[in-house]
This record gives structure tokens, C-alpha cells and sequence, in this order.
């Protein structure tokens, strides 16, 4: 079934009012969670309404305030957000950088202590539509789950990497994960009692498999770098890139034993093109690189060459157009929020 998306946003909106989330929290959420699931990101989209008002409602969330400014050099920003919600968190901080980049040119701010953020590819259109570049990166030092290259125990959270590129047309938006699967995913198979798609898990003992299970295991096993047993190495030097930008430049990470789960560690930078060799000068570089890549000869295999981002924004089009389709298990978790909160659910199109 297809929804109208003003008024999934809207209920979803109403839904954590009700849960406890505070009005301005609450709109800035559902609007980003829903943009996600318009950009074909459903794990990280709407289904985290409950999630989210289950962890204001365990006290693990933070419902309204103010985050807390730990140091301001005009360009260069620390805040600890106390827990408050992640998503309303960071399009803040994303406003603020985009606020201030065209006095400093580079503009950049390390967040500890956030909700979680949901899919880091909503938010860069805040910062490309306005003609800047973006760095978003997060983990969870609250949390395990992916090995280092060579180990079978988890140390890592799967610390995914954004990146916003605006070009002459479509920003071209990167948004990957240091590990080759997340967490998120592991669920979504684990419920739905599939394999994974290939051997991207390792036992206890060291062993490669597709069986999700293996993941919350007693003990668990973890998930493997990107690149695998091979080229692993590759996902691991990432890893300990992201843990240092978000955890080492706040200050605040794995060695403190956060003791609240499902948190985030953010570093987000935005950058001003018109500060370096100007903006028509960049655009023309990162435009002509993206369309040669478009016109790049196909593998047989492949229908043709597309950019990091671009099935997201041509979906988001159409559903915008057409309707937004919710996964069963999406609708019916919204369904229950409706019931519990004596909301109308909105009727589909």
C-alpha cells in the first residue's frame, strides 16, 4: 500500500508527541526518518518511531532540551547533547555549520553523548542543496559488533561514512559503512528468518557464515571490516579513522563505559567551496566527474553506471509523486502506535 508522505510525517510527528518526545524534536525526526524511507533507507526510516519512543520512554532518550556547548571557536564546535534526540540533534548542528561556513570556510563541530542519528544520507541535501560540501560520520561507544582485521571479537560499532557532493545537478551522496553489513540489517534478516547475502559474519571461533543469528550469540560473533578476511585491512583503517573523528575529537568514547545503549558519536564537517577555488571551479569538477562516470561502459551484468545517491533521489521522486510504500511490519508497528495513542492512521492512497 502507498501513503501520501505529508501525511506519514504527520502522524509520525503526532505519534512521539504522544510518546513523550518534545514538539520540536519530534517534527525534526519524523521529517528525516521519513526522508529516509523515501530514499529507500526502510531500516533506518519510520520504523524507528518505536524504537525511539521506547527509549524516551526507558529514560535511555533524552525527550526535549538544549544541548550543552562544551567549546565554540566560531568555526570549530563541541557540544554534549545529553542524549537528546540524534536526528533532531544533528540537522541542528548541520544548520549551524552551514550558518557559519561562509565566514570560515571550513566548518566543524564533534558531538558526544547523542541519541541515535538514523540514515546519515537524509541529512546531506541540508548542506549540497545549499551549494557545500559535507562530511557526516557517527559510531556508538556504547556498542560492539565488528572485528578488526585479523580478530574475531567485535570492537567496533559498523561506523558508517557520508558524504555530500553537490555537482550542476544531483549531489552525489555517499553513504557507507566501515563494516560490510550493519547491525540493522542483521535484524532485518534474523526476523524475517533469512541467510544473509553472503559469509559477512565471523564465529566466536573465527569461522565465516551467512547465519545472522551468530550475531547475538552467546557470545556473539561479529561482523566483518569491508573487504572481508581478505582486504578486511581496507574497512579497518576506516574504522579507526571514524572511532578517532567522532569519539577522540569529543573527548568522550569507549574508554568512559557509557553506560547508556544506542547513543552516538558525531563528527560532522561542511565545507564552502567558494572558499578554496570557488564554487563554479568546483562544480565543474565534481560535474564533469560524475557525468563520465554515468557514461562509463557497463559490465554485462550491470544496466548501467549510476552514482552514489541516485536511485535514492530518483525513488524519493517518485514516491513524492506516486506515494510512499511502508514494509508490512512498518505499517502494522505504526498501526499499534495509532492505536495506543488514540491517533487516526493515515489511509492510503
Amino acid at each position: 500500500m502507498k501513503y501520501k508522505a505529508e501525511n506519514l510525517c504527520e502522524f509520525a510527528e503526532q505519534a512521539m508527541v504522544k510518546g513523550g518526545m518534545g514538539t520540536e524534536q519530534a517534527a525534526s525526526t519524523a521529517r528525516l526518518l521519513l526522508e529516509a524511507d523515501l530514499m529507500g533507507h526502510t531500516t533506518h526510516g519510520l520504523a524507528l518511531c518505536g524504537p525511539y519512543i521506547k527509549s524516551v520512554k526507558a529514560g535511555d532518550l533524552k525527550p526535549h532540551g538544549e544541548v550543552n556547548v562544551v567549546k565554540d571557536s566560531g568555526g570549530l564546535v563541541v557540544w554534549d547533547a545529553d542524549y537528546l534526540p540524534g536526528v533532531w540533534v544533528t540537522e541542528q548542528a548541520i544548520n549551524l555549520l552551514c550558518g557559519r561556513v561562509p565566514t570560515h570556510g571550513i566548518t566543524a563541530v564533534s558531538i558526544r553523548r547523542s541519541g541515535h542519528i538514523g540514515c546519515l544520507q537524509a541529512f546531506l541535501p541540508i548542506a549540497t542543496e545549499k551549494g557545500y560540501m559535507i562530511i557526516l560520520t557517527c559510531s556508538d561507544p556504547s556498542v560492539v559488533g565488528v572485528a578488526p582485521y585479523g580478530g574475531c571479537e567485535p570492537k567496533f560499532t559498523p561506523d558508517p561514512l557520508a558524504v555530500g557532493i553537490p555537482t550542476d545537478g544531483d549531489p552525489v551522496l555517499v553513504d557507507i559503512s566501515s563494516s560490510i553489513t550493519s547491525t540493522s540489517r542483521l535484524l532485518q534478516a534474523r526476523r524475517a528468518g533469512e541467510k544473509l547475502p553472503g559469509p559477512w559474519l565471523l564465529t566466536p571461533d573465527g569461522e565465516t557464515t551467512d547465519d545472522p543469528e551468530v550475531g547475538f550469540a552467546d557470545p556473539p560473533g561479529s561482523i566483518l571490516p569491508i573487504g572481508g578476511v581478505e582486504y578486511g585491512h581496507k574497512g579497518f583503517g576506516l574504522a579507526l579513522m571514524i572511532e578517532a573523528l567522532t569519539q577522540g575529537l569529543g573527548g568522550f568514547g569507549r574508554v568512559d563505559e557509557p553506560t547508556v545503549s544506542w547513543g552516538a558519536s558525531v563528527f560532522i564537517q561542511v565545507l564552502d567551496p567558494e572558499a578554496f577555488g570557488g564554487k563554479e571551479a568546483f562544480t565543474r569538477q565534481t560535474s564533469w566527474l560524475a557525468q563520465a562516470c554515468r557514461d562509463t561502459k557497463p559490465r554485462p551484468d550491470v544496466d548501467k553506471v549510476r552514482l552514489p545517491g541516485e536511485k535514492g533521489l530518483a525513488l524519493k521522486r517518485d514516491m513524492l509523486a506516486h506515494g510512499v510504500v511502508l514494509d508490512d511490519a512498518v505499517r502494522e508497528m505504526l498501526e499499534k502506535l495509532a492505536e495506543e495513542f488514540e491517533l487516526e492512521f493515515p489511509e492510503p492512497i
